[in-house]
């Protein structure tokens, strides 16, 4: 089965990966149909971007600016912690990529 996106607004540039994804084609559901190519592994919950995405330039997601990218983001990449910062947290660049943790604290659990 070929995995598949959702994106909510046609203004989105990235849509959210229903299926864990392998590099290769990803369909598109929802505001518009269609494939985009997967450039990397992407779990299942994770971003994908819909289009070239510049530094600078907003990531919107359900109709809303999330954040900004943070480098040159190739439409099928991966959209993360590693390539954009959150406009709706702003230690969001301190977040370890996989599990979303602080790295900018100590543990109390050391």
């Amino acid at each position: 089965m070929t995995p598949r996106c959702f994106q909510i607004q046609p203004s989105d540039n990235v849509a959210t990966l229903i299926d864990d994804a392998a590099p290769g084609l990803v369909q598109v559901l929802g505001a518009t149909r269609g494939e985009v190519a997967a450039l990397d592994k992407i779990d299942r919950g994770h971003k994908i971007a819909l289009r070239d995405i510049a530094p600078g330039e907003a990531i919107v997601k359900f109709g809303v600016r999330i954040g900004r990218a943070t480098k040159p983001i190739a439409r099928g990449t991966w959209v993360h912690l590693h390539n954009l910062a959150s406009d709706l947290d702003d230690r969001s660049g301190t977040l370890d990529l996989h599990s979303g943790a602080p790295t900018d604290t100590a543990s109390a659990y050391v």
